[in-house]
C-alpha cells in the first residue's frame, strides 16, 4: 500500500471533524512541546481533540500529518518507516493515534524524538494501562502528558445546547454555590439533565447513537477485560474469567466494601491476584479504589471501598444499585482531578488536604461530619444549597 494513501486519509479524517465542541483540555495542552502524550479511556474524545487541533492550526500545512497506528499499511511498515519518508519530505508534526495497538511503539517513539529534533509528534491511546506511568517511564523525561477525562456535566450541558456555563473552580463551589447556583437554574432545569447526564453522558459517543449507547459502552468494559488486562497483567485466560465473575460481583454490591476473604474464597482466587486485578481495573478506567490514607494506593494494598470509574459504567452493569452508589460515583469522578481521593474516618469520602464531603440525598444532615472544620453536605435532588449543604450536580462543573 502507498505510503500516500496516509497523507490522502489524514486530510480527508482532518477536515470531516466538527469543531464547535471543545474538550475542556483543548487550550490546556501546550501544543509546542516536541512529544506530548494525551492518555484516556476509550471513548473520551482524544481522537476528536488532536484532529481538531490540526483542522484548526495545520489544515493547510503540507507538514502535519496524522495517522491512526492500527492501520493496515502498518502490517508491512515500521512507524520508523513513515517518520523517515515523512522527515525527507518536509514533515514537523506528526501525530499518532491508537499507539497502544502497535507493539513497540514506546521504543519507536523514544528513537524518533532522539533522531529526528525537529519534528514536534502528539501521541494518544486509548488504554489507560499501555499508557500508564510504569509503562511510558522511559519517555517520562522527554514527553509532557495529559490526562482526558469523560465529559463533566458541564460539558455535557454545552454539548447539548442547553447552556455555557464557565468553569469554576472547587472554591467557587464551596463558597458561592448559591448564588452560583441560583443563576444557573434561574435559566436552566438542572435537575432532568442530571438524570440524563450520570445515565448515558460521560462518553461524548452517546451522541451517535443514543439508543445502542449501552451495548457500545458493554463492549467498550469487555474489551478492557479480555483485551487490555490479561496483556498488561500477563494473566491466564483463567484470571480474565475470575475478572468478569469479580466485575459482576461489584456490579452486585457497590459501593463494595473490601472483605478480602469472602472475595477469594467466591472467586477461588490468591489476595495477590485480587488485588492485582483490582489494581489493574482501575487502570483500566473500570473501577475507582479508596483508601483510608493517601500514601496506601498501590498496587497490592487492600482498599476500603470500591466505586465504579463513572455513572453511565454502572448503569450498563447493572440496575440494582442504590442512588447512594450512584451519588458517590459521580461525586468520586468529578472530584478526581483534584488528587487521591480517601475514605474519612466519618463521612465519605476527603481530599488530600483534609476537606471532608458527606454524600446523600436531599435531606442529608451534617451529623457525621460536623467535628471536620472543613466538611460539606453534598445533596443530591436539590437545585440551590443552604450554608455548607450543596447541590451534588454543581460539581459537575469543575472541568
Amino acid at each position: 500500500m502507498d505510503i500516500e494513501l496516509l497523507y490522502q486519509y489524514s486530510a480527508r479524517i482532518v477536515e470531516e471533524v466538527d469543531t464547535k465542541f471543545k474538550r475542556y483540555l483543548y487550550d490546556q495542552i501546550d501544543w509546542n512541546n516536541r512529544l506530548i502524550v494525551i492518555k484516556g479511556a476509550k471513548g473520551v474524545g482524544k481522537t476528536t481533540l488532536i484532529k481538531q487541533h490540526i483542522k484548526e492550526h495545520l489544515s493547510n500545512d503540507a507538514q502535519a500529518l496524522y495517522v491512526t497506528l492500527d492501520h493496515i499499511w502498518f502490517a508491512k511498515h515500521s512507524l520508523l518507516d513513515l517518520t523517515e519518508y515523512f522527515y525527507t519530505h518536509g514533515g514537523k508534526y506528526l501525530f499518532l493515534d491508537e499507539v497502544h495497538k502497535y507493539e513497540g511503539w514506546i521504543r519507536e517513539v523514544k528513537n524518533i524524538y532522539d533522531l529526528y529534533p525537529t519534528i514536534n509528534i502528539v501521541v494518544t491511546g486509548s488504554s489507560l494501562l499501555n499508557l500508564s506511568d510504569t509503562t511510558i517511564a522511559d519517555l517520562s523525561r522527554r514527553c509532557r502528558q495529559y490526562l482526558l477525562m469523560g465529559l463533566s456535566f458541564r460539558e455535557y450541558l454545552t454539548l447539548e445546547g442547553v447552556k455555557n456555563i464557565p468553569l469554576l473552580t472547587l472554591e467557587d463551589v464551596l463558597t458561592k454555590h448559591i448564588q452560583i447556583s441560583s443563576k444557573i437554574t434561574k435559566e436552566v432545569k438542572v435537575l432532568p439533565y442530571f438524570e440524563r447526564y450520570i445515565m448515558n453522558g460521560y462518553y461524548p459517543f452517546y451522541r451517535e447513537d443514543l439508543i445502542g449507547f449501552t451495548e457500545r459502552l458493554s463492549r467498550v468494559i469487555t474489551a478492557v477485560i479480555e483485551n487490555e488486562i490479561p496483556t498488561v497483567g500477563n494473566l491466564e485466560y483463567d484470571s480474565v474469567y475470575k475478572a468478569k465473575r469479580l466485575l459482576m460481583c461489584l456490579a452486585q454490591q457497590s459501593p463494595y466494601t473490601l472483605n478480602i476473604t469472602d472475595l477469594c474464597r467466591k472467586l477461588e482466587i490468591s489476595r495477590a491476584v485480587l488485588l492485582k486485578l483490582l489494581d489493574l481495573m482501575q487502570k483500566g478506567g473500570l473501577i475507582r479504589r479508596f483508601f483510608e490514607k493517601e500514601g496506601d494506593i498501590k498496587a497490592l494494598a487492600k482498599p476500603e471501598k470500591i466505586l465504579f470509574d463513572n455513572t453511565n459504567i454502572m448503569y450498563a452493569l447493572s440496575d440494582s444499585f442504590d442512588a447512594g452508589t450512584m451519588r458517590e460515583t459521580f461525586f468520586a469522578s468529578q472530584m478526581s482531578r483534584f488528587g487521591a481521593i480517601t475514605m474519612p474516618t466519618k463521612g465519605d469520602l476527603s481530599l488530600p488536604d483534609g476537606t471532608t464531603f458527606e454524600v446523600g440525598g436531599p435531606n442529608k444532615k451534617h451529623t457525621q461530619v460536623k467535628d471536620f472544620p472543613a466538611s460539606y453536605v453534598v445533596r443530591d435532588n436539590i437545585e440551590i444549597g443552604f450554608a455548607n449543604k450543596i447541590p451534588i450536580w454543581l460539581f459537575g462543573m469543575l472541568y
